[in-house]
């Protein structure tokens, strides 16, 4: 069973033009699946209704057609209960690292921040102790120590902010991110050391990623599959390799051809 499953989904929303309104629609019946595991690469330009899908899978937005179902679940006919065990199980990773973290929290209390909310219904350990503990892991597997846990977000350089929004992200032990471009806010040397920490916590926890860009080299670089969104509608998927090699369709070959090739260097072990 596919770890997602995007059936006929779609999402309009009301717009006004003059003394009418009218409907736009931002994702045009789409449907695809992420499978456990993999990491599926969604691409096409700004404004192609890339991160909206992305909210509906996360349940954030309700779609105006069309089903999401995670794990085998569809979402809008689940339990209070059910959708919470659902959202302990997808985490979001963000465009912004600097819009993401709270001014006012340290660190300590941004990362273990899920375990607060969902540990009493998951079975964890919330004490003090306990959460400075899984902290300190936290940070130590995105490769931060802990001299940052009474640090707040403004001391920190904008990588250094992303890697704590992934462990944010990591603290529930999810089986599903969605990285919404994690790296585009980050300098090219940054965001290379960024992906590169991603491929190693996917082959670590075994993580499912769905990984939102317009670069096709960082979707190509990430990918195992890549699926193309143009005005709202899908218009081409493929294994990452193939679809690159020989892309079927005009927009696709255009966003390989308007993004040049990163310096993204093979990761290396520690």
């Amino acid at each position: 069973m596919a770890l997602v499953e995007v059936n006929s989904v779609s999402k309009s929303y009301p717009r006004r033009a003059g003394l009418r309104t009218t409907q736009q629609t931002v994702v045009d019946d789409v449907s695809l699946t992420v499978e456990a595991g993999e990491t599926l690469g969604l691409v096409g330009e700004s404004g192609s209704g890339k991160t909206t899908l992305a909210r509906m899978i996360l349940g954030l937005v309700k779609p105006s057609s069309g089903m999401v179902r995670v794990e085998g679940v569809d979402g809008s006919r689940a339990s209070a209960a059910e959708l919470r065990r659902l959202r302990r199980q997808m985490q979001p990773v963000f465009q912004d690292p600097y819009g993401a973290l709270n001014p006012r929290m340290n660190v300590l209390q941004i990362v273990t921040e899920p375990l607060i909310i969902h540990g009493a219904e998951a079975g964890l350990d919330t004490s003090r102790a306990a959460l400075r503990a899984k902290a300190i892991e936290l940070l130590g597997e995105v490769g931060m120590d802990e001299s940052a846990l009474g640090r707040h977000p403004h001391q920190f350089s904008g990588g250094q902010r992303q890697r704590i929004n992934i462990a944010r992200a990591l603290a529930l032990r999810p089986r599903l991110l969605i990285l919404d471009e994690p790296v585009s806010a980050l300098d090219v040397s940054v965001g290379a050391q960024i992906i590169n920490l991603l491929r190693r916590l996917q082959q670590e926890h075994g993580l499912t990623y769905l990984f939102i860009s317009h670069s096709m080299p960082l979707v190509r670089y990430l990918s195992t599959r890549i699926a193309v969104m143009q005005r709202g509608r899908l218009v081409e998927t493929g294994e990452a390799e193939a679809l690159c090699a020989a892309p079927r369709e005009a927009y696709t070959r255009q966003l390989i051809a308007a993004t040049p090739e990163l310096p993204i260097p093979d990761p290396r072990p520690h």
